[in-house]
């Protein structure tokens, strides 16, 4: 199993889309953080598909929670969606479920 992060960003139907895939870790956070940062720029709405990501540390939370913020600053949408396994585990035990707002399908994230 690859562990690296990566992501890629493409529209579909005005909202940008993050895909992500791999390990969110320290090593990986600070890039995926700024990718997410960059990714709000020029869009009302951000979908992060996190359906690749298998795990995620507290500094990968740390940066979601940073984005969002900075999305609710600039009264922007900043939802994940995809979410499972060991993701959503670490968002249940952190309680940040309520926090951000996630989406099960791509779908379900697009529609505002």
């Amino acid at each position: 199993m690859d562990r690296q992060m990566g992501s890629s960003t493409r529209i579909e139907r005005g909202v940008t889309i993050v895909d992500v895939v791999g390990q969110i870790d320290l090593g990986s956070s600070p890039i995926l953080r700024k990718t997410l940062l960059e990714s709000l720029n020029g869009t009302k709405s951000v979908a992060i598909n996190l359906s690749a990501v298998k795990y995620i540390d507290s500094s990968g939370i740390a940066s979601l929670l940073e984005v969002l913020k900075e999305a609710r600053n600039s009264n922007k949408r900043f939802v994940l969606f995809g979410v499972s396994g060991a993701v959503l585990q670490v968002l249940q035990l952190t309680h940040l479920t309520g926090v951000f707002e996630i989406c099960e399908t791509e779908e379900q994230a697009l529609i505002a």
